[in-house]
């Protein structure tokens, strides 16, 4: 059963188009299963039922990997040129960040490929099988194709398998279809083309649950030939995705080595031709090196992403991988399944119609508080039909309500616990005695009982309206029978479809009197005909309240939600309409259709579709993909196994704290602790904040690196003494830079956040003006310290020492003003409360403080080689370290004030 090219005779069979008996023979097996010895030799050829997982990565391995990024190797170089300097104390500083970088990599990248892990988790360890015509109970890695299985209320099915008994028999299929209710299975032979994997209703697939009934099913795949596999196989072949982050902060890094390294030689050149001593220029070119790649950027980095999670997790948001952090932040669409995650996966009757009457039900949920309603009035005591409907509700019902922690939840079939739900609203009595049942399955798609009341026996039907009124020939109205004319039936119709369209999901109830005991299961489905109908009962699974709102925001932040589901399309459009999400005349794809697009008009189609339903996890994963390919940045969220492929190829990954599955957090790289589709908003302004601290702490770190350089550049253009010493320039670049960069990290969002658009996928690190910014204020630092230092100089009779202590304490004051400067994104410095982020507020005193501390203090004066400052030298260095911060600050004053003058002459 195995061909030349390593795969099976039973791939892409679609078993669920065979009958029983066809299936039975093309596996070459009976009803009584396979002998030991078969079931032996078939073990040896298909191996064990068991998911596979690719050769994995050796932790040293994986480590060591953590070193390949450009920004870590020219962090090792700065290492080896402080080493050969001397500055011991740099080059363990510079040591720490990256092995403290390579850690957390090492750690998420270690927890991000746990999915397979828990995919296993999902397959059953023992299974009841029929071997040598008797049911054993077997290891579930033991299964073959061939071996008949026993389903039963409670079990996790260990294979797929077609179904060729099927008692009462209800399978839980949300984790791997999506769809939010549990399936009726039954036996016959459905088409081969055009059947999703969720309209399969003779199959059992590996991994969902029994919960209702029994039945007997023949396996025809194991291990990674079933769909679980199937998926197993995605997420192995799923890239994760370079965020915006670690692609800008790659790119600084290569501008920043060749920038430094191209100026580095310049002024090297330029100091020794103007007469400087060659080991003295080339110490001092390698400081600027150093100086000029900031290799505490890394470090900080991962500070503010790190704080940045800790606000995200005070708002339910748990993030496993940190630059997430940030592609949250300019995320363009969201792609969310519907099932636990729009919806609360809890099915809630809302409309009942009954006597031509439409009677509303308040609350959601299985708790039995709300009020059902008539006209906007509450019904008092059950009468007539809708006493008559929840008697039905009660008596066709095996599900049972019971109280958690949470809340209410329901033990059986979710729809039974909507009916019971609505019952207890009600206040309905208790039915009478149970005499016989006649259980539902999807050929009759309806459940009979029996019960005895004290007008004497009575048959009570609930099922799907259509087939239900083909058995009726009266209605109940205004508290008697009468017959069910063609208007009747029309009006019906009407209803039906009224409530279908608004998402419901509809149940028909019947009833007739009996005239005589039944004897059995099969003399109760003779008498099912010449039934009574007394109404129609709409269920649905709610929207999360919040939801709505939060879609609303995501709008006006420039982001598009898109519903993926594998539910059904009329259900999926009335939830998206009704959300929000989809527009009056929006468009809506199926599965089906969306296999007949290849991937380039697939892509086309993603940029309009809105609502995408039917969907499989291999839909899933190309939709993904297909909005990656048109530019989007992509949040995926989702609570099942299905979803996890897509979730871990997406941009950003989201899975649900409460309801998800294991494989589904796995894959993620954002978890919401509470299941609130509102808390991704959340974490997209905290996404937004932190870049923004990022940029801000760029530009403060690299405006004060080009002061730097400048600085020194110009000294040897003009054959100058050098204007800082190498020690002077790495003190500034560890102290100065460090303090202040890390508290821009934790500044507060600005108010106008969530009001700007997403980013551009393919923005650089200095775009929006940032790199003009740095370069001008940079050179304004640069000339005012070389101005200081020139005029000390000059002053002073040519004391070098006393111009080199005046040039530095003014290039790290100028830094030091600059960076309330860089707490606005798009304003000025005065823009902002000054003192809104005291940590900035702390860390410009200490750095201050640490700048007096190596000019007063004897023992540190010849170490950095600086001289105490008099008072007027002091406020010859405070008037020019302000110059640059206010020279901005007036040319931006004088620019608005032109616009207001002359509004059509410039830019805005």
């Amino acid at each position: 059963m195995r061909r030349e090219d390593g795969g099976t005779m039973l791939d892409d069979v679609a078993w669920h188009a065979r009958t029983v008996e066809e299936t039975l023979a093309a596996l070459r097996t009976g009803p009584g299963g396979l002998s030991a010895a078969e079931a032996a030799h078939r073990l040896g050829e298909f191996g064990p039922n068991r998911i596979h997982e690719q050769k994995r990565v050796s932790l040293i391995n994986l480590f060591f990997d953590q070193f390949r990024n450009f920004m870590v190797v020219v962090l090792l170089a700065a290492t080896l040129v402080s080493g050969l300097l001397g500055e011991l104390s740099d080059a363990v500083t510079i040591i720490v960040i990256v092995l403290a970088n390579a850690v957390l990599g090492f750690v998420q990248e270690w927890k991000a490929e746990r999915s397979l892990a828990s995919l296993r988790r999902l397959t059953a360890p023992t299974a009841q099988v029929y071997r040598d015509g008797r049911p054993e109970v077997w290891p579930a890695q033991s299964l073959v194709p061939g071996d008949v299985i026993v389903l039963a209320a409670g079990d996790r099915v260990a294979a797929d398998a077609r179904i060729m008994v099927a008692q009462d028999l209800s399978l839980e299929e949300a984790s791997l279809t999506g769809e939010s209710t549990p399936v009726a299975k039954g036996i016959r032979p459905l088409p081969a083309e055009g059947a999703a994997l969720g309209d399969r209703v003779n199959m059992a697939y590996m991994g969902t649950t029994v919960v209702r009934g029994r039945g007997l099913a023949v396996v025809v795949a194991t291990g990674m030939d079933t769909e679980m596999g199937r998926i197993a196989h995605l997420i192995q072949t799923s890239e994760e995705t370079e965020t915006p982050l670690e692609r800008r902060l790659n790119q600084l890094g290569q501008i920043l080595v060749y920038l430094s390294l191209g100026i580095t030689v310049i002024v090297v050149l330029a100091g020794v031709i103007h007469g400087h001593a060659l080991y003295e220029m080339v110490l001092a070119g390698v400081s600027l090196a150093v100086a000029a790649i900031p290799e505490g950027l890394p470090a900080i980095v991962t500070i503010a992403l790190a704080l940045g999670v800790q606000r995200m997790i005070r708002r339910n948001a748990i993030v496993r991988r940190l630059p997430a952090v940030e592609t949250l932040g300019c995320a363009t669409v969201i792609c969310s399944d519907k099932t636990g995650t729009l919806t609360q996966n809890q099915m809630t009757v809302k409309q009942v119609w009954v006597d031509r009457r439409s009677l509303a039900v308040e609350g959601d949920g299985y708790a039995p508080v709300g009020r059902v309603l008539d006209g906007g009035r509450a019904i008092g005591k059950p009468q007539g039909a809708w006493e008559i409907v929840l008697r039905v509700c009660r008596a066709c019902n095996n599900a049972r309500l019971v109280e958690t922690e949470g809340g209410f939840a329901v033990i059986g079939d979710p729809t039974e616990g909507a009916l019971l739900t609505l019952a207890q609203k009600a206040g309905a009595r208790e039915p009478g005695e149970r005499v016989l049942e006649l259980p539902f399955d999807s050929e009759r798609k309806r459940m009979s009982v029996v019960v005895r009341e004290q007008g004497g026996l009575q048959l009570l039907v609930k099922g799907a309206p259509d087939l239900l009124l083909a058995r009726c020939t009266h209605i109940w109205l205004s508290g008697a029978s009468r017959p069910l004319t063609s208007f009747l039936r029309a009006e019906l119709d009407g209803v039906v479809q009224n409530m279908a369209s608004g998402a419901l999901r509809t149940l028909g109830v019947a009833f007739r009197p009996l005239d005589r005991p039944l004897q059995d299961a099969q003399d109760a489905a003779a008498v099912e005909h010449d039934l009574v109908f007394v109404g129609v009962v709409g269920m649905m699974d709610p929207p999360r309240a919040e939801v709505k709102e939060a879609i609303r925001m995501a709008s006006s932040a420039g982001i598009r939600t898109v519903m993926i589901t594998g539910d059904h399309q009329l259900t999926a459009r009335a939830i998206a309409a009704r959300l929000g999400i989809l527009p009056e005349r929006g468009r809506v794809l199926t599965g089906a259709q969306l296999d007949a697009l290849d991937d380039d008009a697939l892509q086309q189609a993603s940029r309009d579709v809105h609502v995408y339903a039917r969907v499989s996890p291999l839909h899933k994963l190309r939709i993904v993909k297909a909005m990656q390919a048109s530019g989007e940045i992509v949040a995926m969220t989702g609570d099942g196994v299905n979803d996890a492929p897509a979730i871990k190829a997406s941009d950003i990954g989201v899975a649900m704290g409460r309801t998800g599955t294991d494989v589904a957090k796995d894959a993620s790289a954002l978890i919401l602790a509470d299941d609130n589709f509102a808390t991704i908003i959340a974490a997209i302004e905290e996404g937004r904040a932190i870049y923004d601290n990022i940029r801000k702490f760029i530009r403060y770190l690299l405006t004060s690196n080009t002061g730097e350089i400048l600085t020194m550049f110009f000294a040897m253009m003009l054959g100058l003494p050098l204007p800082l010493l190498p020690i002077q320039i790495l003190w500034v670049n560890l102290v100065t830079d460090g303090l202040p960069a890390i508290a821009l990290g934790v500044d507060s969002a600005e108010d106008d956040t969530m009001q700007r658009p997403p980013r551009d996928v393919r923005e650089g690190i200095f775009a929006r003006g940032l790199g003009w910014k740095i370069v001008t204020r940079g050179f304004l630092i640069g000339l005012v310290t070389l101005g200081v230092f020139y005029a000390a100089w000059r002053v002073s009779g040519g004391q070098l020492r006393m111009a080199q202590t005046m040039a530095f304490s003014t290039l790290v004051l100028a830094q030091l003003i600059h960076v309330f400067d860089c707490r606005s994104v798009l304003h000025g410095v005065f823009d902002r409360n000054i003192f809104g982020n005291p940590w900035l507020i702390g860390a410009v005193i200490s750095s201050l403080l640490l700048l007096l501390a190596v000019i007063y203090i004897p023992l540190l004066q010849p170490v950095f080689h600086t001289a105490a400052l008099s008072a007027p030298a002091w406020g010859a260095v405070a008037a020019a370290a302000a110059i640059p911060t206010f020279a901005v600050r007036a040319r931006r004053t004088t620019r608005r004030a032109g616009r207001r003058r002359a509004p059509g002459m410039f830019r805005a």
